[in-house]
């Protein structure tokens, strides 16, 4: 009997041993890494090379993996039973067969290609021009900074949540790869670069998603301590938002539940999915936020541990934007480990899709290899470091905090309406709130009919007109919302719509309506 009692102490004794070694190695692991931040690393060319291919390739392949289940698991996990495919070929008949998935990476390229074609200095209104001018297909904060674009709008104010309801989505986050690639060890230059660019279609936590995801990047090139590189880059994020916050939390819950994913995810679950900005995502699971699609790819990463595998698969069986959320955690793991090391599972059928230009672009995987690695030896000379003859010197940067904004201030949604019916003349609607939001669009009625037509709404607020919306039909150019304001005085107000001379064929269809107050709704519970 004394025995057994003793047991457990010597268990716990060897247990808190073997922890604080554990804590020791770590600790020296990270002080090391640190200690290059602020101080010249040297990379041969070889090893430059190879990170830049495999952050490029490792995009590439999460976003391939995750294609099939994005927004299909919404809310909830996908369960370790469900399988999800990888073959050899599949990445080129994907790339052949539904281009449309790559979203995430043309939009990338059509930044690289500004970069090549104008340099370094390239003004912010080339990027802008050339995305919104695209013939691809965009959504969310996109392609609301789109319409912006076409319509005159210039950034910032394009990205600003007032001219923006997505402005918090997850849009900038999954297309600034490039600006941490092309940035090695340098966060605060991916920075900069990213509140150039990251601010034509997004503001707050949206734009802090790119922000982070640009700085880890630009660590991975730097450290293969993923703890740290996670933490360093959150570093660059004012610690007032709420995209700082949910970070820190995942980081914390990783170090209270190590060996348990799932249960961080249903922390997360728990304490941040509640949406306020994007319409779609008012009061159903759909959540397309940047910070909780941020922090499932950093789950990825922590508890994947460096194993490409296990993060693929965290990251992707986290649900929500789960092709997009693989594409950013196999992009920073193959930035750390560089190509070579991918493992040949992942990389079967990569070669095939290499010369693939991506759909809207004239650009493969094979040259934007050349083109990221040409850029980055650029920013690294720009930014105090030089070329050798076999490598380079790059002076490391210590992440420094951007600016704090915060989008949707003050404003909760109270209330959705679901309207679904064609807008004939008129319609009118009355509200108690602080803004609103109307969904919906024009459509064709008559599928003979050519799609570049544009509808015009006049939109009366309290018996003043606040503008005549201009509603392409044409998918690539259309206005996301409606309407929309936020602001209001806190009151009864009525909002009317004037259908101006609509052609024959046409329609403006109205999909639902969402109401927002100055404080959450409260719920009676008897």
């Amino acid at each position: 009997m004394p025995m057994k009692k003793s047991l457990p102490l010597i268990f716990s004794l060897a247990f808190l041993v073997l922890s604080a070694q554990a804590q020791t190695k770590t600790t020296a692991k990270n002080e090391t890494a640190k200690s290059a931040a602020g101080k010249t690393i040297t990379l041969s060319k070889a090893a430059l090379q190879d990170k830049i291919k495999g952050g490029w390739a490792g995009q590439t392949i999460g976003v391939t993996f995750g294609g099939p289940t994005e927004f299909r698991f919404n809310g909830t996990m996908i369960n370790d039973y469900v399988p999800i495919a990888w073959y050899d070929g599949y990445l080129e008949k994907t790339m052949k067969e539904n281009p449309g998935l790559y979203d995430d990476i043309y939009m990338d390229l059509t930044f690289v290609g500004i970069f090549e074609k104008k340099g370094l200095d390239a003004p912010v209104k080339d990027f802008a021009d050339a995305y919104a001018k695209a013939g691809y297909m965009l959504w969310h904060a996109n392609q609301a900074g789109r319409y912006n674009i076409l319509h005159g709008m210039a950034d910032p104010q394009s990205g600003h949540w007032l001219n923006n309801p997505h402005a918090d989505c997850i849009d900038y986050q999954i297309e600034a790869d490039f600006a941490g690639l092309m940035s090695p060890g340098m966060p605060n230059t991916a920075s900069q670069i990213s509140d150039k660019i990251g601010h034509i279609m997004n503001y707050g936590d949206g734009w802090y998603g790119g922000v982070y995801v640009g700085a880890l990047y630009a660590l991975a090139f730097t450290s293969d301590n993923i703890p740290y590189i996670v933490s360093e880059a959150l570093k660059t994020i004012p610690a007032q938002s709420d995209f700082y916050r949910c970070m820190r939390d995942v980081i914390k819950w990783h170090q209270q539940y190590p060996n348990d994913w799932k249960r961080t995810w249903f922390e997360v679950q728990r304490k941040w999915t509640d949406e306020v900005g994007c319409p779609e995502g008012i009061f159903v699971p759909f959540n397309i936020d940047a910070k909780v699609n941020a922090a499932y790819v950093i789950m990825g990463l922590l508890y994947g541990n460096g194993d490409f595998t296990k993060t693929m698969e965290i990251s992707t069986r986290a649900g929500q934007d789960s092709d997009c959320n693989p594409s950013s955690a196999g992009g920073i793991l193959g930035t750390v480990v560089g190509y070579n090391k991918i493992p040949a599972y992942w990389k079967m059928g990569l070669a095939a899709a290499e010369p693939i230009d991506f759909k809207y672009t004239t650009m493969s995987l094979q040259d934007v290899y050349e083109i990221g690695y040409k850029h980055a030896l650029q920013n690294i000379k720009r930014n105090g470091g030089r070329e050798t003859p076999d490598g380079v010197q790059i002076i490391s940067q210590i992440p420094q905090p951007v600016r704090f904004e915060k989008s949707f201030a003050g404003i909760y949604p109270v209330e959705k309406r679901s309207i679904r019916q064609d807008l004939k003349d008129v319609f009118t609607f009355d509200f108690e709130g602080t803004g609103f939001v109307l969904r919906g669009e024009a459509r064709r009625t008559n599928n003979a009919q050519p799609e570049n037509a544009a509808l015009k709404v006049e939109v009366y607020l309290d018996g003043k007109l606040i503008e005549t919306a201009d509603l392409p039909v044409s998918f690539t150019t259309r206005r996301h919302e409606i309407t929309w304001k936020y602001q209001l005085p806190r009151q009864k107000h009525t909002v009317r719509l004037k259908l101006l001379n609509p052609p024959e064929g046409y329609t403006v269809h109205l999909g639902e309506i969402i109401i927002y107050a100055d404080q959450p709704a409260k719920t009676a519970h008897k």
